[in-house]
């Protein structure tokens, strides 16, 4: 796996792969356009999960109409900037699923299956909710 990310401004840059595809990373105090480096980070973990939710939950005879995952982390105050915790709030919309399902196959796939999760540090805290659809 390579990226190559190239200056565009002081703020802006873009990465992309090998095979062309781009991803914009914006870091300017105002004004933005596009995600910063930490909110990627966000977005990595959440979208790591949520492919191995989506996954699952069929595996178990449950069915997925929607997924909707929330990430908040905090950062520490000074240089580097880390996070110190990440929480994930988990919203899946299916007419046959449970809670206790989710908590568990959110849980197994934060601690077995996402790499991301896997590269992070900070502590990661999960709190599960499922809507009759």
């Amino acid at each position: 796996m390579k990226v190559t990310t190239r200056y565009s401004s002081d703020y802006e840059y873009k990465a992309s792969t090998e095979d062309g595809r781009i991803v914009n990373i914006d870091m300017k105090p105002e004004g933005k356009l596009h995600l910063s480096p930490m909110e990627l980070v966000l977005s990595a973990l959440s979208g790591c999960i949520a492919v191995e939710i989506a996954l699952m939950v069929p595996k178990r005879r449950k069915t997925v109409h929607d997924l909707i995952i929330e990430a908040e982390g905090t950062r520490k105050e000074e240089n580097p900037r880390g996070f110190t915790d990440i929480k994930l709030k988990f919203l899946l919309i299916s007419p046959d699923a449970t809670v206790e399902e989710l908590e568990k196959i959110t849980a197994l796939s934060l601690e077995k299956y996402c790499s991301v999760a896997d590269s992070l540090q900070p502590e990661i805290s999960i709190e599960c909710e499922v809507k009759r659809s």
